[in-house]
């Protein structure tokens, strides 16, 4: 009976001295504007994401980034365009990476925060305390 006791006592305290498994931020993710959905990967160390397809895409499959603030690259596609770049850190939090927002042709600092495995905040700031939060869902 002591043994069955120790070993139940010596499996709560492991259970509760291991960490938590954090969410994946990789996959696909629903944006809460324009229908978009964007795809988070891996790129090397950081985490990178594309657009996949939004309203303007599923209406025009040729929309172009044509609110770049750059005009040498207002011709880009809008589909497949990358919007997350470097961003580094985790488990839970991914920060000093930009965020291209389409709509407007900026480009912002972010912060991305897993609140659980289905569901981020991305964070884009054009300099603190002047930033816009979204809150994204994991497509399934």
């Amino acid at each position: 009976m002591k043994i069955k006791v120790l070993l139940a006592a010596s499996a709560l305290i492991g259970a509760l001295a291991s960490p938590a498994l954090a969410a994946d931020p990789t996959g696909l993710w629903q944006t809460p504007t324009n229908g978009g959905q964007v795809r988070i990967s891996r790129c090397g160390q950081a985490l990178c994401g594309t657009l996949v397809t939004s309203s303007h895409i599923r209406a025009d499959a040729d929309a172009r980034d044509e609110n770049n603030k750059n005009a040498s690259l207002r011709s880009r596609p809008l589909r497949n365009l990358p919007m997350l770049t470097g961003f580094t850190g985790g488990p839970t939090e991914w920060r000093g990476g930009s965020v291209y927002n389409p709509a407007d042709g900026g480009t912002y600092r972010g912060t991305i925060t897993m609140t659980n495995d289905n569901t981020l905040r991305l964070r884009g700031c054009i300099v603190a305390p002047l930033c816009k939060t979204q809150t994204w869902t994991r497509v399934q």
